[in-house]
């Protein structure tokens, strides 16, 4: 079945049979990726190393959302 026919079944069902699929779909994409996850994990810990160690050095939340150019 090609993607354009099961997009005109799934018209033709009522509206909490579509929400049904929809939220399956979408539950489907929203997978965790324990890769992504560990490569975040190590990244965070390496930045607030780096923050603790002054290696970096910060900007306040009124510089950065509140700076005119």
């Amino acid at each position: 079945m090609s993607n354009r026919q099961l997009i005109e079944e799934a018209l033709h069902l009522d509206a909490n049979e579509r929400f049904i699929i929809i939220e399956t779909l979408l539950k489907s994409l929203d997978t965790p990726d324990e890769q992504l996850n560990n490569i975040w994990t190590k990244e965070a810990t390496q930045r607030l190393k780096d923050y603790e160690n002054k290696k970096v050095t910060t900007i306040s939340f009124d510089e950065v959302f509140n700076h005119e150019n």
